[in-house]
């Protein structure tokens, strides 16, 4: 009984520690209990939502985390990309610039060309037309010559000889000249 006694005792030394506090342990009870059932409430209700949402924005920030280290990945890949088409590009103006040379230098070689044969062709048609300008010449000179000396042969013959006569002796005038 020494122990019923005892916890009788502590029970009212209890119950003197309460009241001296100003609680009243029936209240606490009630409180502690009113503390377990929101407790399992929120545990059963309301926790596992709160839950879900968070774990949610935990996987929707690391899916924007995923996303933002793709994006700048393209990005890195992009930007090399631009500078091997920078690079290509370059490499193909200088091609061309190099080709439009050549091609230029060409065309001003075959146009140099082409004006010097059509310089010497027109340098070659000059000459025949004097040859044949110089040949006409000398055949109208031959010709007058010959009618100067039939004409100067008349004079000093004081005759007029026919046109066979005349060329034979202009023929054998000009045989004794040479």
């Amino acid at each position: 009984m020494n122990f019923l006694t005892t916890f009788a005792e502590t029970a009212e030394a209890q119950e003197d520690i309460f009241t001296a506090l100003g609680i009243d342990w029936r209240l606490l009870i009630l409180q502690i209990v009113a503390f377990l059932i929101l407790v399992w409430l929120l545990g059963k209700f309301v926790y596992p939502l709160l839950m879900k949402s968070v774990d949610e924005r935990q996987k929707n920030i690391e899916e924007a985390a995923k996303a933002a280290k793709k994006a700048q990945e393209s990005a890195a890949e992009s930007e090399a990309e631009t500078a091997e088409l920078l690079a290509q590009a370059r490499k193909e103006a200088a091609d061309i610039v190099a080709t439009a040379k050549l091609e230029a230098g060409d065309m001003v070689s075959t146009s140099e060309a082409k004006a010097k044969s059509t310089a010497e062709k027109i340098v070659a048609d000059a000459h025949a037309q004097i040859e044949k300008d110089i040949d006409k010449a000398r055949r109208e000179l031959h010709d007058q010559t010959l009618e100067l000396i039939a004409f100067a042969t008349e004079k000093v013959i004081r005759k007029k000889l026919d046109s066979k006569a005349d060329e034979a002796l202009i023929a054998d005038v000009l045989k004794e000249a040479k």
